[in-house]
């Protein structure tokens, strides 16, 4: 590559680190003829270089950028090897021959590939996976059969170790494991090495699943492809046990499905996990089990079809199923897991006691926290705490006003962890819950507390938007505009409009066909709003107000819903 032009790279990469927030849209604007696969390709390595130094907020967001520019702006980020040196070509070409040569003579040994891996991670990157493309798959055009099979099985040892290798970049390391298996699957076909092909396929289908890079709907579709492939030659006549473990990942990959409807992609993952657990019994695969039974505990506890409260049963059944393999002595780590699941199914448990259930909630919270800490499991703890806020914040029994003080410690704790560079989504939705402990808060000073619920509602509307997460989006201008009506500070009339303005973008998404609950309260909020509001002509206020209110009541009906209509009336 052009070093004057490589440096121009880095230039500009360092110009949009160092802007105030917002601007880096404009310094890309005016740097157009730098927005090209080589600037994608530098942000990549620079986030990696930002990775190694631990610096994950920084390479976060570059790693963002890099797939904001290779598909939001169309870029062709292949690689072209003509633009690099010749010797840098030669490193990488030497470099990949000598890795695979160690995986071969170690049988694919980590203790000797590792290392290997851990002193070139500058050469973990789009460079090698386009030349593993091109120069083993016209290497093994040209072997004999016996020798591109040995040489596939090579290839399919890297990948999998590739997969799985902690150090470098992740999503780089998955894009190098999908192409070598994709390489190999030209030998390994399904007519000449069926089992082989079959196993290409399962561990394609989990880099797929785990892929950073790329459209995560259609990673997804891929992976259910594969999944779906392998199944036609693992049988469970012919070959159960690995039938089960793919029929446990391709459930895995339909409870995470973005396209298709999502109670049917419940339904068809709580139909594999039911599958497999008809060969991953206690008696033969007790661990195989327990996971399973975990997984389907997950799967019915977000079931939409269905009895609700009998899902959430099925849910706690299969948690406590679980638990009598994974106990914190023998597997700490799925203990707590499944603890945070059971966590979770007792919170929204409908039977039983809803004082009581609350309580277990926060038991089994508790528990997951003595192994998922801050320091061992980050990501864990955080989202262990974020389960705990939620369930404090709806907790009966104890002091109301302290239990409220425990969820916005959760939350404020779980956001040191959940930042919005690092997981976007998770930060959102722990603003949300930070939002509504505020809003309910007792203690502390009130205006200062809706100043805060306004501030975590609006900051997470930066990642809940109509576009991307409409429902979301729409719940939080809800609870947005309810906080304006609180609001202390500010000027009143204002303060009001807001409201109004919030209500009224929440009904463009929750809307009387699609959300009929939501749609009602939300009608029902904004009459409210017109009620108490200064700007406008107060007749005309009113007429908005009881037409809003009449609206809500063609839902909120005596027979259907009789506490809302009463509270509507």
């Amino acid at each position: 590559m052009n070093e004057q032009r490589q440096q121009a790279y880095l230039n500009l990469i360092q110009s949009l680190l160092n802007c105030p927030s917002g601007e880096e849209a404009g310094i890309l604007a005016v740097n157009q003829e730098l927005l090209d696969a080589g600037f994608v390709q530098t942000v990549e390595a620079v986030a990696q270089m930002f990775s190694q130094q631990g610096d994950e907020k920084i390479a976060n967001w570059l790693r963002n950028l890099a797939m904001q520019l290779g598909e939001g702006l169309n870029l062709d980020t292949k690689v072209d090897l003509q633009s690099l040196s010749e010797e840098e070509r030669q490193a990488y070409f030497q470099f990949l021959g000598e890795v695979l040569q160690a995986t071969a003579n170690s049988n694919g040994d980590t203790q000797v590939v590792y290392p290997l891996l851990a002193e070139n991670t500058d050469k973990l990157d789009g460079v090698l996976a386009e030349i593993l493309r091109r120069w083993v798959t016209e290497a093994l055009r040209e072997e004999e059969a016996d020798l591109a099979k040995y040489v596939a099985g090579t290839i399919l040892h890297f990948s999998n170790l590739i997969a799985q290798f902690p150090l470098g970049d992740k999503g780089s390391n998955l894009e190098i494991a999908i192409t070598g298996y994709e390489v190999v699957l030209k030998v390994y076909t399904r007519e000449a090495f069926p089992q082989d092909w079959a196993g290409t396929q399962n561990n394609l289908a989990a880099a797929y699943s785990n892929r950073i890079k790329g459209d995560k709907a259609e990673n997804i579709e891929n992976a259910i492809a594969a999944y779906t492939a392998a199944l036609t030659v693992r049988t469970r006549e012919a070959l159960p046990v690995d039938w089960a473990m793919t029929q446990n990942n391709l459930a895995n990959t339909y409870t995470g499905r973005i396209k298709g409807d999502k109670a049917e992609n419940i339904e068809n993952a709580i139909a594999a996990y039911t599958a497999a657990l008809t060969v991953r019994t206690r008696e033969a695969l007790p661990i195989d089990w327990a996971m399973t039974q975990n997984n389907l505990a997950i799967a019915y506890r977000e079931r939409i079809k269905g009895d609700k409260a009998e899902n959430i049963e099925n849910a706690i059944a299969a948690c406590n199923a679980a638990l009598t393999v994974r106990t914190r002595e023998a597997f700490p780590i799925d203990w707590a897991g499944t603890q945070n699941s059971l966590a979770n199914a007792y919170r929204y448990r409908i039977k039983g006691d809803k004082a009581e259930n609350i309580e277990n909630a926060i038991a089994a919270f508790a528990a997951a926290l003595t192994v998922f800490t801050r320091d061992a499991l980050p990501q864990y703890w955080a989202a262990t705490q974020y389960g705990f806020a939620n369930a404090y914040s709806n907790r009966i029994k104890g002091d109301k006003a302290e239990n409220i003080e425990n969820a916005i410690a959760a939350y404020t704790a779980a956001l040191t962890v959940r930042t919005r560079e690092a997981l976007p989504t998770d930060w959102a939705a722990t603003q949300y819950g930070l939002a509504n402990a505020y809003s309910d808060r007792i203690k502390g000073d009130r205006a200062e507390n809706v100043e805060n619920a306004i501030a975590s509602y609006t900051a997470a509307l930066t990642v809940y938007t109509r576009e991307t997460l409409p429902i979301d989006w729409a719940r939080t201008q809800n609870n947005l505009a309810a906080a304006y009506r609180e609001r202390i500070r500010g000027d009143k009339a204002e303060n009001i409009e807001n409201a109004i303005a919030a209500y009224t973008a929440a009904l463009t998404v929750r809307t009387k066909d699609a959300l009929p609950i939501d749609w009602a309260r939300t009608q029902n909020n904004l009459a409210a709003a017109y009620i108490d509001r200064i700007k406008g002509d107060k007749a005309e206020n009113i007429e908005h107000a009881i037409a809003a209110f009449a609206a809500a009541l063609t839902v909120f009906t005596r027979d259907a819903l009789p506490q809302y209509w009463a509270a509507t009336q």
